[in-house]
């Protein structure tokens, strides 16, 4: 009886022995394949710039820092507050690493795609774990704390843009935010009308003006008019309002050319041969933002909440203008168009690439904040209806909501690559 046991006993060790160098064997292949993912990265980074893989690289190295940050908000203030996380994840897919520290019940994973990551907390919809203590579920938190947790995902993206524009500002020195006209192309309609640099577009198409984020935004709208309407403060004092009607230019690389009732559309791509869809068509009035760059930290500093809140605002009023009608659908862009994004904002500098994180995080913020199912603001908006109400919305009847919301902006999403890929050729 005695001799069994401890054959018994032997085994057992024997499987725990042969399980533990089974996982320190997966754990030495995971990292030898990170190893070589860092590796193969950074070989592309360096001697493959501009190229299509290059390109995806550099976009999933973005999204993943952005998305990342997001979480990381979420997951601190939640572990602050008391919640319990499951799992807190770099990455997606299947696990590549994982490990728990000491007094610590999550577990810090690595996934094998780069795309972005997440944080998975206790009580998001609901008591899920009858294990767990119900002070440790998020949904038993205070109103005040859930929100907390909700808005720190947004706060993070923010703090980021903030920090990534402060930093183009120290190395590369920023520029002049406001609307004032740093320059006026000889022979425009701006030129022609006597506009000249040192003024400042004050407003457009009824809308007052004050940045020129705001004014490329409103130029963008629909017009139901020939003309963009401008009103012009000069520079000594007097406002002027000028109806100007843009030149039609079609653009290849660095050429420009003006369309015109003799020159057409159809002679220019017959005369360069090009395609149609390789060319840029745009409008232009003439008018150029200043050039100057400001230097220090205090212009840099300045420059970033400046910028910052001009793409808030800016973010907004395309939002608005995409319910309303005045922007259509074809104003947006998916994975593919950031692609594209990526690409074209490359070919002019690094400073270039990080204004793209940085615009692309403010627009991760914003988004999310919205009060739209399936959005950190959705959930905000029930913890509201909650606070109204003083009662608890069933969390089937919340999550029916979120999974509504998600499936519509997937759809919206399918639609936009489908748009972008139909772009391409």
């Amino acid at each position: 009886m005695a001799k069994k046991q401890e054959e018994k006993k032997v085994k057992k060790e024997t499987k725990e022995v042969v399980k533990e160098e089974k996982k320190e064997s997966s754990t030495l292949v995971s990292i030898i394949e990170l190893i070589a993912i860092i590796i193969g990265v950074i070989i592309i980074l360096v001697f493959f710039p501009n190229t299509v893989i290059w390109n995806i690289v550099v976009l999933l190295l973005m999204l993943t820092l952005l998305i990342f940050v997001h979480e990381f908000g979420h997951f601190i203030t939640a572990k602050l507050s008391g919640v319990h996380v499951y799992e807190f994840a770099l990455g997606m897919g299947p696990k590549v690493l994982g490990f728990k520290r000491k007094n610590d019940p999550t577990e810090y994973t690595l996934r094998a795609l780069p795309i972005g990551g997440y944080c998975q907390m206790a009580g998001e919809e609901g008591e899920d774990d009858d294990s767990l203590p119900k002070d440790k579920f998020m949904c038993n938190k205070s109103k005040t704390k859930r929100v907390i947790i909700l808005v720190a995902g947004v706060t993070m993206n923010f703090i980021t843009a903030i920090v990534l524009l402060f930093f183009i500002g120290v190395i590369w020195g920023s520029t002049e935010q406001r609307s004032f006209i740093g320059g006026v192309e000889e022979g425009s309609p701006a030129y022609e009308a006597g506009i000249v640099a040192g003024d400042k577009v004050v407003g457009c198409n009824g809308y007052k003006v004050d940045t020129w984020d705001k004014l490329s935004v409103i130029t963008t709208m629909k017009n139901k008019n020939d003309y963009i309407e401008y009103e012009i403060l000069h520079k000594d004092g007097k406002v002027e309002t000028y109806k100007l009607i843009p030149d039609e230019y079609i653009s290849y690389e660095d050429k420009d050319i003006q369309v015109t009732e003799e020159n057409t559309k159809e002679k220019i791509l017959s005369e360069n041969n090009w395609d149609e869809k390789d060319v840029t068509i745009g409008k232009k009035i003439g008018i150029s933002a200043p050039t100057e760059k400001l230097t220090g930290f205090v212009a840099s500093i300045k420059y970033a909440f400046r910028k910052f809140v001009n793409i808030v605002v800016m973010m907004l009023m395309i939002i608005w203008s995409l319910i309303t009608g005045k922007i259509g659908i074809d104003a947006l862009s998916g994975p593919v168009g950031m692609y594209t994004a990526v690409g074209t904002v490359a070919k002019f500098g690094v400073a270039n690439i990080i204004y793209l994180a940085a615009y692309l995080s403010v627009n991760l913020g914003v988004l999310n904040i919205l009060p739209f199912p399936a959005f950190d603001g959705g959930r905000v908006l029930f913890v509201g209806i909650e606070a109204i109400t003083r009662k608890k919305v069933d969390p089937k009847v919340e999550a029916a909501f979120h999974s509504v919301g998600f499936m519509l902006l997937m759809l919206l999403m399918l639609v936009i690559t489908c748009q972008d890929i139909f772009r391409l050729f």
